[in-house]
């Protein structure tokens, strides 16, 4: 016979109420079920589904059930592994405990969860760039997804950077030419996740003529890499062994990214890209050592006189700087968050849009008070000195 507490369940399941729940406090402790699992909906390629993600001491796994089976599955694991719930709905916040004879109580309160949570987390899942239950297949050779469009729990964050990167490279692509073929280069690529992921979008989904260069350091990562593209047949994706500053194989390109280039290498990317012309850069910093022996405050000292905060503080004003330096030459610039700070503390995308505007005189301005304020003398200052919107170029610090 269906017990009251079931029938609620269930019922909160199939008129889709149900916007997160989550079971806890095992029954036993002999490891065979995971401590907590959480219900959340999502909505998939193959359509609308309730995702499990069992949450295990070392790992996390995911299931994804169709509704008409997913109240029944919830059912089941309560009456197995779990003494007690909780499920956001969109009418209340459902609390139930088992005693420990087993019998069930069921209690209610006020919502504290809504529709617009719900609706944002099916979105979330759906404008995903790389949606889950379709394999790409450069994610499946990284080892990012399984053939059947599964993501590895152990790469979840890496498929969130992956996917988060593009939308960012999606808001922007109005501004990219339309009329002709596109070349992007990217400094420091790496293992090229997000080179990879670039040429995915663009040559496979959008079927847009391009030619992507990948540049590193590291031969034998450039060569893991070209090995991929050609088995990929990916012919427009080329990767090159090579220092950034010294890259002059290109005379112009539509886009340039930079990925953790450290120190100045990420200004001498920046510079590239100016003088190239590119229409979209996006850059993420690394290690930033140069302003660091330069900043100097008596207003600021309290910051300055410690070291965590002065590396801190460093870093900040590195990217402020290049941020004005972009804005004097006519680009619209974001700062943007990359990834949760949880995963990196790298974690901040400088995205700047060429905007067609000529050098900015009141920006420049603004930098110079910024950069005598700080008594900064930046390396991107002076690989673009000739652009800048001033008479001469004597008040250029050497």
């Amino acid at each position: 016979m269906t017990e009251e507490w079931q029938q609620n369940i269930s019922k909160v399941v199939e008129e889709g109420e149900l916007l997160q729940g989550t079971l806890s406090q095992l029954r036993r402790k002999d490891g065979a079920a995971a401590p907590k699992t959480i219900v959340r909906p999502v909505q998939l390629k193959n359509g609308f589904h309730l995702q499990f993600e069992y949450h295990y001491s070392n790992k996390v796994t995911h299931e994804n059930v169709l509704p008409d089976l997913a109240g029944a599955k919830i059912i089941e694991l309560l009456e197995g592994d779990y003494k007690q719930a909780l499920f956001k709905t969109t009418k209340a916040d459902l609390q139930l405990l088992f005693n420990k004879k087993g019998k069930a109580t069921l209690l209610s309160k006020a919502p504290t969860g809504s529709v617009k949570a719900a609706d944002m987390q099916h979105n979330r899942q759906k404008n995903r760039v790389i949606a889950e239950g379709t394999a790409a297949p450069f994610l499946v050779e990284l080892g990012i997804m399984t053939a059947d469009g599964a993501v590895h729990a152990k790469k979840q964050d890496k498929y969130r950077q992956i996917n988060r990167f593009l939308e960012m490279v999606t808001d922007v692509l109005p501004s990219l030419p339309a009329d002709r073929p596109l070349t992007i280069v990217d400094f420091g690529c790496g293992k090229s996740y997000l080179t990879f992921a670039l040429y995915h979008l663009l040559a496979v989904e959008q079927k847009r003529e391009i030619s992507i260069i990948g540049l590193d350091l590291k031969a034998d990562v450039i060569a893991f890499c070209q090995q991929l593209a050609d088995k990929l047949g990916y012919d427009k994706l080329k990767f090159l062994v090579g220092d950034i500053a010294d890259y002059e194989e290109l005379s112009e390109a539509d886009m340039v990214v930079t990925l953790h280039a450290c120190d100045t290498a990420t200004d001498a990317a920046l510079a590239k890209a100016v003088n190239w012309g590119a229409s979209v850069i996006m850059s993420v910093p690394c290690c930033q050592h140069e302003l660091f022996k330069q900043v100097q405050s008596d207003v600021l000292a309290p910051i300055l006189s410690q070291g965590l905060l002065k590396e801190r503080f460093a870093a900040l004003a590195t990217d402020a700087a290049r941020g004005t330096l972009l804005e004097v030459l006519g680009y619209k610039v974001q700062m943007l968050e990359f990834v949760d700070p949880e995963h990196t503390p790298k974690n901040l995308l400088i995205r700047a849009v060429r905007s067609g505007q000529t050098a900015s005189k009141d920006k420049w301005e603004q930098y110079e008070q910024f950069r005598s304020f700080l008594h900064l003398s930046p390396s991107l200052e002076h690989m673009l000195s000739d652009l800048w919107p001033t008479k001469t170029n004597a008040d250029v610090k050497k």
